[in-house]
Formats: structure tokens, C-alpha cells, sequence
């Protein structure tokens, strides 16, 4: 499932999308790979935290999963400031605790900070967390924002033939979405680098693309945060979507 950072305010309702398709009767860990925004990543981090706390309960950090994860030799060690600094594993964990409520003891979670990964890297961390994902007691959970649209964000991509501004960044995030649903990573990848659309978890979905297991995504929501009408708009768009490995 693919998700969202601004404020709930924007994006609370659409990812509530993909948090409906969660059965906490079955899933004993969850996974959350969430881009990083301050620092600069080549590889993947890992918390030094055992535990997150929400408003709600603590979420336990599977540290066997982390060990085996470490023992690798492709992640690093994130500062506790970095992880705190970062929204978008922070984000998803009033979602997964609400989520996971009627379970709360009997799960833990795995959170994966991506880098600016190579297309070689995302097929290697695909490779590499495809076990993971083939079990299906395992939630994975990929948080990204898409269209960061205005001059704020340096991106001003317009398709005069679809109508207002807000159409043509609809349209472009659509045709993302949709080649997401291919499960195809050699498209996603010559479609970031034809329209540069800024897909902040770009590499987060490079990496599930990137798993060779047989699965099914669909869209499920479409939410822009503002409607952009003049050059001086701006705009966030999110998009949730759901997994399901066969």
C-alpha cells in the first residue's frame, strides 16, 4: 500500500484508504519504507530505536528482523535525530497502531528509511525483501507523497490539453498510478524520467516494483490538497493503493 505526508489535514482521508484493506488478524509485523527528505541516503537505514510511541500505544521494533536485516551488510545506522527529523515513517504510525488495535500485542513493525537509490540498488533491496513480502503475515507499507506541483517545489509540468492546471497534474499522477499497477519498474522508472514528476517515494515503490513475486495493486484513492488554476498555485497530490501478493 502506497501513502502520503503532508498534514492528515490534506491527506488523513485518502490514506484511511488503504488502512481499510488491513486484516490485523493475520498481520504479525509491518514493514514501513519511507523516503528520506533530510538527509542524504545512498543505501537504506535502519532505527536505533526499539520502540516508537503514538498517541495511541507503543510500536515495538522487530529487532530480529533488524539483526537479520543488518547482518546483510546493505544498511546503515540512522542517528535517533535523523529518524526524528524524518515524517514520513513517522506519519504511519498513528495509522498502523489504529489499524492494528484489536491486535496491539501480537505484532511488531520494521521501518526502512530508502535512500536515493540506483535502479541497481532498488532491484537489490527488492531482491532482498521479497521473502518478506511473500509471507503473508507481513504488512508492507510504502509511504510517498506524488505531484509536489508550483513554483515552491520547482515544478511546473503542464498538459495545455487537459483543461486547468489541476486536470493536467491529475492526469500525469494517473498515468503513474497506473503504470504502478503494472507492477512494471522499467516503466515507472523511463516515466519519472520522461515527465520528472515529484514522487518524493520514488525509490520506497522502485523497491516493491523490484520483488518478482506474483501480486495484484490497485488503486484505491485520489486526492489533491489544493486546485491549482494559475502559475502561482500550488498544490500536493496523494494516492493510496493496496497490494496483494498471490
Amino acid at each position: 500500500m502506497t501513502n502520503k505526508h503532508a498534514g492528515y489535514t490534506y491527506c488523513g482521508a485518502c490514506a484511511a484508504h488503504a488502512y481499510k484493506q488491513v486484516d490485523p488478524s493475520i498481520t504479525r509485523r509491518v514493514f514501513i519504507l519511507g523516503p528520506s527528505h533530510h538527509v542524504p541516503l545512498s543505501r537504506c537505514a535502519l532505527s536505533p530505536a526499539e520502540v516508537y510511541r503514538t498517541p495511541l500505544y507503543d510500536l515495538r521494533i522487530d529487532q530480529k528482523v533488524y539483526a537479520d536485516l543488518w547482518k546483510t551488510g546493505l544498511f546503515e545506522r540512522m542517528s535517533l535525530q535523523t529518524d526524528e527529523d524524518e515524517h514520513s515513517i513517522e506519519m504511519h504510525l498513528p495509522y498502523t497502531a489504529k489499524a492494528m488495535e484489536s491486535h496491539k500485542d501480537e505484532f511488531s513493525i520494521v521501518p526502512v528509511l530508502v535512500g536515493a537509490l540506483s535502479e541497481s540498488k532498488e532491484q537489490e533491496y527488492g531482491k532482498l525483501l521479497s521473502k518478506y513480502l511473500a509471507d503473508p503475515s507481513n504488512l508492507f507499507i510504502i509511504s510517498s507523497d506524488f505531484c509536489h506541483w508550483g513554483q515552491r517545489f520547482r515544478y511546473t509540468y503542464y498538459d495545455e490539453s487537459q483543461g486547468e492546471i489541476y486536470r493536467s497534474i491529475e492526469h500525469l499522477d494517473k498515468m503513474g498510478m497506473g503504470i504502478i499497477e503494472q507492477l512494471d519498474p522499467i516503466s515507472f522508472s523511463n516515466y519519472l524520467k520522461k515527465y520528472h514528476n515529484t514522487i518524493c517515494g520514488r525509490h520506497p515503490i522502485g523497491v516493491l516494483l523490484n520483488n518478482g513475486i506474483d501480486m495484484n495493486f490497485s488503486s484505491l484513492n485520489y486526492a489533491q490538497s489544493s486546485q491549482c488554476r494559475n502559475w502561482s498555485d500550488s498544490s500536493v497530490s496523494y494516492a493510496a493503493g493496496a497490494l496483494v501478493v498471490h
